[in-house]
């Protein structure tokens, strides 16, 4: 069994003239990934390796979550080659994981993510937001063989926010 946290990167700031791999997050985004990092507790395994592009707004995304979970930032791998948009791409990275990891945290962007996860999941996602979270289980032995999977949980700012203020009118 092999189970994948596929993280989108929180919302990004175009206030600067920056290069795309340069953008830092907004405080939307840094708002957004405090959120989701302190609801997505429940869904991790115990062991997990973490993958973040190299891109800025995708580390800042995984600092965040590593500080509220309290993952070490020296056991994140951050990798030039997750920088993609690419569902194909992610998925060549992502059979190539070592077999000895069953679970695998990677924060990366879009189109990559919602692709991957409508070409490998149970369920259509219209779009992965900024900040978005989707768990997918995969029930081969080897990531090299994974096909299709099982969404097993959903979590998208959007979705809390709107939870939490409905919880505060009652």
């Amino acid at each position: 069994m092999k189970n994948l946290i596929l993280i989108r990167h929180a919302k990004s700031s175009w206030d600067l003239p920056l290069s795309d791999i340069d953008r830092p997050l907004s405080q939307r985004g840094i708002n957004d990934a405090l959120l989701i990092s302190s609801k997505i507790n429940k869904l991790l395994p115990n062991k997990f390796v973490v993958w973040s592009s190299i891109a800025k707004r995708t580390q800042e995304t995984c600092y965040i979550f590593a500080q509220n979970l309290l993952i070490p930032i020296e056991n994140v791998i951050f990798r030039k080659d997750l920088y993609t948009f690419d569902y194909k791409d992610l998925y060549d990275k992502i059979k190539l994981c070592d077999n000895r990891y069953e679970n695998i945290i990677l924060f990366g962007h879009n189109d990559a993510i919602t692709k991957f996860v409508n070409k490998f999941g149970d369920k259509y996602i219209d779009n992965v937001p900024t900040s978005g979270v989707v768990q997918l289980e995969f029930n081969e032995e080897s990531w090299l063989n994974i096909k299709k999977g099982t969404i097993k949980n959903v979590l998208f700012p959007k979705v809390i926010r709107s939870k939490l203020k409905n919880e505060s009118i009652h």
